[in-house]
């Protein structure tokens, strides 16, 4: 199959009562994007953090404490998204969620799961300041793609989407789509991440599908404001559009951005393109991996050259 559907969540965060109202509202949300006939659903970073709103109100701003309080949901986190995905027959990327890796080790893990019930996860590999200085978030396993019905997807959360390597290595190994889950708590960090995402789908000639998070959570230090509007972005070439952007949602509206992707089309584009970037940065990099010469001029400019005549 070469036409993929893709929902794209700018999920609003909001404090649960208890479990069985976070069960009931992740599960209608859901839902919702199943409706626009998504094969994919992808939910954004650390939104899963509306959880630390059932922990005892003394952990809301101690963000250390809380990863380790957290754990206590993982379990049924899992099941509850691992049960959405064979219910509905889609695969769905939970939102990340701090785990601990090993003992006294917390990541930043995105779980993502099949329609058979399989599950599988992409750690996040670069921290933000905030994740390593005052979270104590590290570094998690390293980049994988993963083999669907539908194609090749890989994922790169949030910061990881602002190094190319990433991006370049998973599409070496076929990945077509590349899903960006973030959390953004500014318009410059969803700036950042929403320009990392379009040069990704143009260095390596792929489609990049970006969940940004919603937050306006006082109750919470971690996640306390998230800004941004989910997008779909491809590479400015023959059967997309010239900006790149094939669609995106309102600002700061939540809901699903549902999208069909013609995998054809981006692999016609990396054979046959006007531009061949997939292929010649290969080439680019073997002239970057040369020497920089470093030339200079000798002269010192006069100011008064460049005066208008007459004065």
């Amino acid at each position: 199959m070469t036409v993929l559907r893709v929902a794209a969540a700018a999920y609003l965060c909001r404090q649960p009562t208890d479990w069985d109202d976070y069960e009931a509202a992740l599960s209608n949300f859901v839902a919702a994007g199943v409706a626009s006939g998504a094969q994919v659903l992808v939910l954004p970073e650390y939104a899963s953090l509306e959880l630390v709103g059932l922990l005892p109100a003394a952990l809301w701003d101690d963000v250390q404490a809380q990863r380790g309080a957290l754990q206590v949901f993982l379990p049924a986190f899992l099941e509850l998204h691992a049960r959405l995905a064979q219910q509905h027959g889609v695969y769905l990327l939970a939102a990340s969620l701090i785990v601990e890796a090993a003992a006294g080790r917390y990541v930043n893990r995105a779980h993502f799961f099949g329609p058979g019930g399989e599950r599988h996860f992409q750690d996040k590999l670069v921290m933000t300041r905030f994740e390593a200085e005052e979270w104590l978030i590290e570094s998690g396993e390293g980049l994988k793609v993963f083999e669907t019905a539908y194609g090749t997807l890989g994922i790169n959360i949030c910061y990881d989407a602002e190094f190319p390597d990433f991006a370049r290595a998973q599409a070496a190994a076929g990945c077509d789509v590349l899903l960006v889950p973030s959390f953004t708590g500014s318009l410059h960090g969803y700036q950042r991440v929403r320009v990392g995402s379009m040069a990704r789908a143009l260095e390596n000639q792929i489609y990049t599908v970006h969940a940004p998070c919603l937050a306006d959570a006082p109750w919470s230090y971690a996640i306390e404001t998230a800004v941004g509007a989910p997008a779909v972005y491809a590479p400015p070439d023959t059967g997309f559009p010239a900006s790149g952007v094939v669609a995106e949602g309102e600002f700061g509206a939540p809901g699903w951005l549902c999208h069909d992707l013609d995998l054809a089309l981006v692999r016609e584009v990396r054979r046959s393109g006007q531009v061949l970037n997939a292929r010649d940065h290969l080439w680019a990099a073997r002239q970057a991996a040369g020497a920089v010469s470093r030339l200079s001029f000798d002269s010192t400019p006069d100011k008064r050259s460049n005066r208008p005549a007459g004065l």
